[in-house]
C-alpha cells in the first residue's frame, strides 16, 4: 500500500480541480507548490481523495510542499507582472493587426512560461507574436486558443436559472451537447432559451437526457397516427417522464400511459 496522501488542487478560482499526490499531510484550503507538466505552480488544496478511488497514483504529479509566506509574495508578484504582460500582449496584437482577442496571462510559479488564452474565429498565425513576446519577458510563451464556453469560465456569470454558471462552480469537464437533447426534452428550438451566456446550448441539457432517452423508448412522435382501445388518431402532446400522451380521437383526447420500463439487469 502505497504511503500517499491524494488532494484535489485548483489553480485559480473556480478552474479545473486536478489530483496530486503528497508523502505529508495537508489542511483543507491550505495553499501548495506543485509540480506539474508546466512546471512549479502554486495552487490551493480543494479537497482530499480516498486513495481506492484513484486509479495508478504512482503517476500522479507531486505537491512539493505547503506554501510559505515568501511564496505568497511571489506568486502575487506573478499575477502583476502577468497582467501588464496582458496589456502588453494586446497592444502587440493590435500593431501586428492579428484577429484575436487575449483574454488572459500567466506565469508558472517558477516562471519557466507565460500563458496566454484568446479567443479567435479562425486560426491564427501567431508566431510572429511569440516572438515579439519571448524577446520581452526571456521565457517560454504559449499562446493557447480557447473556446466560448472556457471563456464563460473564466469570465463568470449567472445563468437564465438565476445561478451561478455550472462551469464556474462545479463542472470540471464540459461534456458534448447536442441539439438532439434539447429535443429529447421537448424544449423550444428557441436560442434564447436553449443556449447559455456563452451563446452553445446549455451544459444542463446532459444533465437527465439518460433518463429522457430511457423514458422516449416505445414513445410515439407528436403527429404519429396511433391505435387505442378508443380509436385511431394523431397523438397531439406526451408527457416523456410519465411516459405517457394524449391522442385526439373524434374530438376528444385519449390519455395512454405505457407505465415504467423495467431497469436493466446490472
Amino acid at each position: 500500500m502505497n504511503n500517499y496522501y491524494i488532494y484535489g488542487v485548483n489553480f485559480k478560482d473556480n478552474g479545473k480541480i486536478y489530483n496530486f499526490k503528497s508523502t505529508f499531510k495537508c489542511p483543507l484550503n491550505v495553499t501548495v507548490i506543485t509540480d506539474t507538466e508546466k512546471g512549479e505552480q502554486f495552487g490551493k488544496i480543494i479537497n482530499e481523495i480516498d486513495i481506492n478511488n484513484v486509479s495508478n497514483p504512482d503517476e500522479l504529479r507531486n505537491i512539493i510542499r505547503i506554501s510559505t509566506k515568501n511564496d505568497y509574495d511571489e506568486y502575487l508578484k506573478n499575477l502583476r507582472d502577468a497582467n501588464n504582460a496582458l496589456k502588453e500582449c494586446r497592444e502587440i496584437v493590435k500593431d501586428l493587426g492579428l484577429e484575436m482577442n487575449v483574454i488572459n496571462a500567466s506565469y508558472t510559479f517558477d516562471r519557466k512560461q507565460l500563458i496566454f488564452n484568446f479567443l479567435a474565429d479562425e486560426r491564427i498565425d501567431f508566431r510572429e507574436l511569440a516572438r515579439k513576446l519571448a524577446s520581452i519577458y526571456r521565457t517560454r510563451i504559449e499562446l493557447r486558443q480557447i473556446g466560448v464556453r472556457d471563456k464563460a469560465r473564466e469570465v463568470g456569470g449567472t445563468g437564465i436559472c438565476g445561478k451561478k454558471l455550472c462551469c464556474v462552480t462545479f463542472l470540471n469537464h464540459i461534456d458534448s451537447v447536442s441539439m438532439t437533447m434539447a429535443k429529447n426534452q421537448g424544449l423550444a428550438l428557441n436560442p434564447s432559451k436553449i443556449n447559455g451566456v456563452c451563446g452553445r446550448l446549455l451544459c444542463c441539457l446532459t444533465y437527465e437526457d439518460d433518463e429522457y432517452v430511457r423514458c422516449l423508448n416505445g414513445m410515439p412522435e407528436i403527429g404519429e397516427i396511433v391505435s387505442t382501445p378508443s380509436g385511431s388518431g394523431p397523438v397531439v402532446s406526451k408527457d416523456t417522464l410519465k411516459r405517457s400522451y394524449k391522442v385526439m380521437v373524434e374530438n376528444e383526447k385519449v390519455e395512454v400511459n405505457l407505465g415504467e420500463i423495467d431497469e436493466p439487469n446490472s
